[in-house]
């Protein structure tokens, strides 16, 4: 039985294209899954999509089921969310969450596919592989009941960890952007909001997601004596510079960077990757995060949809790409 798909792919950079595929044919301890959505996950994708991942990189930000390499022509993305049509009897009818790049239909082992839970709409489940990014910070940061903390760029990581933060007893949540518009989405999930020169100083902790020097010389400003800012934020081949001879050493700050390719030290040894994925789609039984969805397109409207979000033409947050619009309808 032969299996067609079409698939996106990253001719060069600047240049993407829907091309057709074939799958296939799964093994036993496989499934085919027809994809419903899938998300585009703005930094990352952005500098794929410019060619900007250093050569030394090309190993490392492999994603799970890339085709082809860096700089082009590649398959990539991460963010994918489908119904399972083949495969073992608990799994087929099943919607279910894949690290698996843009593509309708793909065969993999069952074992890399994430049952979405009932309580969480298929299409907000393509959040779940930021929303782990924000699970990972966290454990990495260990936020303590009463803290004082500014999460620097209301991006769609920036806004997962702050939708995080706002259940946590106790302490001071700031979400701080230079857009003045991402102050209703902050009022969504329940935290304050300051743009960067209005931003409220003297945190224990500071998240930095803004991808850029000036976050992450505001973000080391806002810190209280022996704070910690959290490094959420991939450069690629872009060099930044710090304000390391100011208050750095007489205040004993801390720059710590925090990556989603391994569990947190924190956990490592009593969690595993599914059960952090897990968790992960656990909390987006939120509807808070529907306010992180802020575009959609047809999946063959993909190419030109990745061109406008990476010139700026196309702003928002997490950028949702429909496969089978009749078969989504009744389940964004």
């Amino acid at each position: 039985m032969e299996r067609a798909a079409r698939a996106f792919w990253l001719r060069s950079p600047g240049h993407g294209e829907i091309r057709d595929a074939s799958l296939p044919e799964p093994a036993d301890d496989d499934v085919v899954v027809r994809t419903l959505f899938s998300g585009v996950s703005r930094g990352t994708e952005s500098l794929v999509f410019r060619g900007s991942v250093p050569e030394s990189q090309h190993t490392a930000m492999r994603a799970p089921f890339q085709d082809g390499g860096f700089p082009g022509p590649v398959k990539y993305g991460y963010l994918n969310v489908g119904l399972v049509e083949e495969g073992p009897p608990h799994l087929v009818g099943r919607t279910v969450f894949c690290l698996y790049p843009h593509q309708s239909r793909y065969v993999v082992p069952a074992s890399a596919v994430t049952p979405v839970p009932n309580t969480v709409p298929p299409g907000r489940a393509v959040l779940a592989g930021t929303v782990e990014t924000a699970v990972n910070a966290l454990w990495d940061a260990a936020p303590l009941i009463g803290d004082r903390i500014a999460v620097v760029g209301a991006g769609m990581i920036g806004c997962s960890v702050a939708a995080l933060l706002a259940r946590y007893p106790g302490v001071r949540v700031q979400l701080v952007d230079a857009e003045p518009a991402r102050a209703a989405v902050a009022g969504v999930l329940c935290v304050d909001f300051a743009l960067p020169e209005d931003a409220s100083g003297d945190c224990d902790l500071v998240f930095h997601a803004s991808a850029s020097e000036a976050g992450l010389a505001r973000s080391l400003e806002l810190l209280a004596p022996e704070g910690t800012v959290l490094e959420l934020s991939w450069y690629g081949d872009r060099q930044v510079s710090l304000p390391l001879g100011e208050a750095f050493h007489s205040g004993r700050l801390v720059l710590r960077g925090s990556q989603v390719g391994r569990v947190s030290p924190a956990r490592r040894s009593s969690r595993t990757y599914a059960d952090r994925l897990a968790l992960s789609l656990e909390l987006l039984a939120d509807p808070a995060f529907d306010a992180l969805i802020t575009g959609e397109c047809a999946f063959e409207e993909l190419p030109s949809a990745l061109a406008e979000i990476v010139s700026g033409a196309l702003p928002g947050l997490c950028h949702r790409v429909v496969y089978d619009t009749a078969a989504a309808a009744g389940s964004a």
